[in-house]
């Protein structure tokens, strides 16, 4: 006599959609192999819906990163992570079959989670070097993440889920969440972006004037929001006591997100807050001051700036290999090395700096 299966979390997550499409039955693929087991897909599997309103587009539905059977996080209030991503990509009227690269997009996302522990949240944004439909020449290169407008969270028998819309956006896009908020860029583009869908053809929202002015607008008004910034070219070296002088300390970064960074101090700094930039090994705190110096602690260096350090070290970080010696900060040089951008294989795939 066989169990039955308990499914509590995938019957709440079914009765949400069932809610907006009706009796549509969905294009389901699930995965033959558990991930559990040796399987490469960690989503149990993905659905996708056709929808109409704003526009004709495929609403996928991920099901694997909250708890769809039995509860087995010892976090009660949430079901496993917490969360389900959605997808809303357009769709041509003609099209009876969603795309294979969108659901591999959503396994990948599986994969990042599942592998590195971290989870996404609505305001989150991500980084996919390189199109997010890899082969492509869309100009969409990385990812927001927003509450999806038609599934408000749910309380499940294994806690809460919310559901987490997934945006393709451009690069300088993505530069303007980070040096502004990812709700502030796309509230700014909603009524050019219906639903937020998302659609490979699109150029960047930025290149609209009214929509870059508003940004600008957002940025110098309320800084960043992005107190936290991983750096995976990110090392610290302290001064030494030389037998005339003393060798100043040396921060370095990649090129790629030394221009970040400095648009970040501008957001943050100047508007009495913290950015702490976050490697495998190191976390370094810049932090307003009255005057420059730097504490040290076990792989944890605090900085403290005060406002004309911050403002001509703005000025002098860029994206290109450097070294930098301020006037404001003699004790603190900044050295910028290229970084190598490369693809799923570890193949060099473009340079920066």
């Amino acid at each position: 006599m066989s169990e039955e299966v308990v499914s509590a979390g995938w019957d709440a997550i079914e009765e949400q959609m069932v809610k907006i499409y009706g009796t549509q039955e969905s294009k389901h693929y699930g995965t033959m192999i558990p991930y559990v087991l040796g399987g490469n897909d960690p989503l149990d599997g993905i659905s996708a819906y056709k929808a109409e309103n704003p526009l004709p587009h495929w609403h996928f539905v991920t099901f694997g990163f909250s708890e769809l059977y039995e509860k087995e996080f010892e976090n009660m209030d949430y079901s496993g992570y917490g969360f389900e991503l959605t997808f809303r990509l357009a769709r041509e009227e003609h099209e009876e079959e969603p795309p294979a690269w969108a659901l591999n997009l959503l396994q990948n996302m599986g994969r990042y989670v599942f592998s590195s522990g971290n989870v996404f949240a609505i305001g989150d944004y991500l980084d996919a070097n390189g199109p997010i439909c890899l082969g492509s020449d869309t100009k969409l290169t990385a990812l927001a993440f927003i509450e999806d407008p038609e599934l408000p969270a749910i309380h499940t028998p294994n806690g809460q889920v919310a559901f987490i819309q997934m945006v393709g956006i451009t690069e300088d896009e993505l530069e303007a969440m980070k040096t502004w908020s990812t709700t502030g860029v796309l509230e700014t583009c909603q009524e050019l972006l219906p639903g937020y869908l998302t659609n490979l053809s699109r150029e960047s929202m930025l290149q609209i004037p009214a929509v870059s002015e508003a940004v600008q607008t957002g940025i110098e008004r309320d800084g960043s929001n992005t107190g936290f910034l991983f750096v995976d070219q990110l090392f610290w070296e302290p001064g030494k006591n030389r037998l005339l002088n003393k060798a100043p300390a040396t921060i370095t970064l990649g090129a790629k997100q030394a221009g970040t960074i400095g648009k970040l101090l501008r957001g943050r700094i100047l508007k009495g807050k913290d950015l702490t930039l976050v490697s495998q090994d190191l976390r370094i705190i810049l932090t307003p001051g009255e005057e420059t110096r730097y504490e040290m602690e076990e792989n944890e260096v605090r900085l403290m700036l005060d406002a004309a350090a911050v403002t001509e070290l703005s000025q002098l970080l860029a994206p290109k290999e450097g070294v930098i010696k301020l006037s404001t900060f003699k004790d603190l040089i900044v050295q910028v090395l290229k970084t190598h951008i490369k693809d799923q294989d570890g193949n060099v795939v473009s340079t920066i700096g």
